[in-house]
């Protein structure tokens, strides 16, 4: 699999881009009928398809029935582009006002926010975002997340780091479950029919007087789950503690500690 980043092209540009400035795009040549949303709205449709890799300038003039080259004349490469699709996402999340509910709850709704958005495009967790587009869709997105923390007595830098810290956790949990995805389609079994066919040949070679504490626990997880691995408990039971390792922040904040 690629290493996708945010923050790999051209600085300045990408910025013109994302803020739709006037001078962000050249003007070499005639542009035909199609705009620079078009072109990212045809991105994200390839990448939902059929992930990342199959953006290409190539690829994304197919499918606006235009000449690759064409392209070149609304962003300046795939990096850029790659930008202008993340930002795109964030824009179109939801943002609801969630300003009455208590803390737990506004945090909860951002993580669900965030882990529906990489179920819908899974592709967007693959992509690190340490140097973050910093368009009016991340820039939205900031600042509501971080309204989530609002009356929690967390100084700034902490409210950011609790921000972080939960998206960091969404996204580890939506890669895991795109990777559980991706073993289902590949060998077109789902958890249940793999861990029943598979679990009596486990049986066989584990010695449970070996391994006592990884066979009891092995075989009662996966008794529960029907499988090696249950993304649906895994992320509830992580947000769950996510949730209560800020509770002790929040709590020693409000008590001035």
């Amino acid at each position: 699999m690629s290493t996708y980043r945010s923050g790999a092209g051209d600085p300045a540009r990408t910025l013109h881009l994302l803020w739709r400035r006037p001078d962000a795009t050249p003007r070499r040549g005639p542009r035909p009928g199609r705009s620079l949303d078009d072109v990212v709205t045809a991105a994200i449709g390839l990448a939902d398809a059929e992930g990342l890799d199959a953006v290409t300038m190539r690829r994304v003039g197919q499918a606006l029935g235009v000449a690759p080259m064409t392209l070149y004349s609304y962003v300046p490469g795939k990096a850029e582009l790659l930008d202008l699709m993340v930002d795109a996402l964030y824009a179109g999340m939801p943002r609801p006002d969630r300003s009455g509910q208590p803390w737990r709850r506004r945090v909860s709704a951002v993580a669900r926010d965030n882990r529906d958005l990489y179920t819908a495009h899974p592709w967007a967790a693959e992509v690190a975002t340490g140097r973050p587009p910093l368009g009016p869709g991340l820039m939205a997105k900031y600042e509501y997340e971080l309204r989530a923390f609002d009356d929690t007595g967390l100084d700034d830098v902490t409210r950011d780091a609790s921000l972080t810290h939960l998206l960091d956790f969404v996204r580890a949990a939506a890669r895991s479950a795109a990777e559980v995805r991706a073993a289902r389609r590949d060998s077109a079994q789902s958890e249940e029919q793999w861990w029943a066919a598979n679990g009596p040949l486990l049986a066989e070679v584990l010695d449970e007087r070996r391994y006592p504490t990884a066979v009891r626990v092995g075989s009662a997880a996966g008794a529960a789950h029907q499988a090696a691995y249950d993304p649906d408990h895994a992320y509830e039971f992580g947000l769950e503690r996510v949730l209560d390792g800020l509770a002790v922040l929040i709590d020693a904040a409000r008590a001035g500690d």
